[in-house]
């Protein structure tokens, strides 16, 4: 009993520490990727490759006067970015990284994870209420009306999954991919949720909610010093998640021949990062009633489209 209590909270401390980590790590790894792919110098003065650039900015951000808007409703203008910050990290527990390597098991983990990703509209529409400025504001509602819209979508394109594992459950889920991984089966499920999965981190090219061009910087045009940084960190966070997440229910999770289970997760979990870094560097901003209309004109349908038939198979293999 004591060593399974013990064990957990070792999970719970490695889960916090390494995610965290992460979150301030791909700093560097978006910029010099971004660099890579633009063919341009990225972070390579402070310290080796640039390392310590993210220390730097660290500094920066904490050194810098943490202003609190005369006009704002302070209290909920300071609890805003932590809000999107603990969902994150609550999301996080379900996550099964290898066999007997997960905070917490649940037979409804994917639900868990859906319901923390919906609390996460939260802090921006927040953050966006709270400063009383009309581009926070309009930021704001630009983020919560996006990520309610594409919540809906990301659902759905996740049912073809929960019907073809028959659980909720995200290490069973894992366990019934060892013959075949389901971006296969589940393709049309898979493309939506990825891109409804951009869409709830707000990154590019789905970035309206931040729209400097439009909207100087959205839902956090008021928020300095560590506030912002929190902001900052719950977008890398939501990055990294998604990606797990993506590698948990489309391609296998920790399965794969050789290397210890972590390691294939976290090579998996890194190339979907990396393809999040690219689409920053590669494709335009939409406007916004473009972005919503492709939504429910066409995400919608094809996720409605993939529970049908994929409910179709199942019946006719089950007959």
């Amino acid at each position: 009993m004591t060593n399974g209590i013990i064990w957990k909270l070792i999970i719970v401390v490695g889960v916090l520490v390494v995610t965290l980590t992460i979150a301030g790590g791909l700093i560097w790894v978006e910029r010099r990727l971004l660099a890579l792919w633009q063919d341009r110098y990225g972070p390579n003065r402070v310290g080796p490759f640039g390392l310590l650039q993210v220390l730097a900015d660290m500094v920066k951000v904490m050194t810098k006067e943490d202003w609190l808007p005369p006009f704002a409703d302070k209290a909920v203008f300071i609890i805003a970015p932590a809000i999107i910050v603990l969902t994150v990290l609550a999301a996080f527990a379900v996550i099964p990284f290898a066999p007997g390597v997960e905070v917490v098991e649940l037979n409804i983990s994917l639900l868990f994870f859906l319901a923390m990703s919906s609390l996460g509209v939260y802090s921006v529409a927040f953050a966006g209420w709270a400063s009383d400025s009309k581009y926070s504001l309009l930021g704001g509602l630009r983020a919560a009306a996006q990520m309610l819209s594409y919540e809906v979508f990301m659902g759905l394109s996740l049912m073809g999954v929960v019907m073809m594992a028959g659980s909720f459950n995200l290490v069973k889920i894992v366990e019934t991919q060892r013959e075949m991984w389901y971006c296969i089966p589940q393709c049309i499920g898979f493309v939506v949720f990825l891109i409804a999965g951009v869409a709830e981190t707000r990154r590019l090219p789905f970035d309206l909610p931040e729209a400097e061009s439009e909207l100087v910087a959205g839902f956090h045009s008021e928020y300095s010093g560590m506030k912002f940084g929190m902001f900052f960190v719950g977008e890398y966070l939501g990055i990294t998640l998604v990606s797990a997440l993506t590698v948990t229910l489309f391609f296998g999770g920790w399965l794969g021949p050789v290397l210890p289970p972590l390691v294939w997760f976290t090579i998996k979990t890194f190339i979907m990062i990396a393809f999040f870094v690219l689409l920053r560097a590669s494709l335009p901003r939409p406007r916004y009633d473009q972005l919503m209309a492709y939504g429910w004109k066409v995400l919608l349908p094809f996720s409605l489209l993939n529970i049908v038939v994929t409910g179709g198979i199942l019946l006719a293999a089950a007959n």
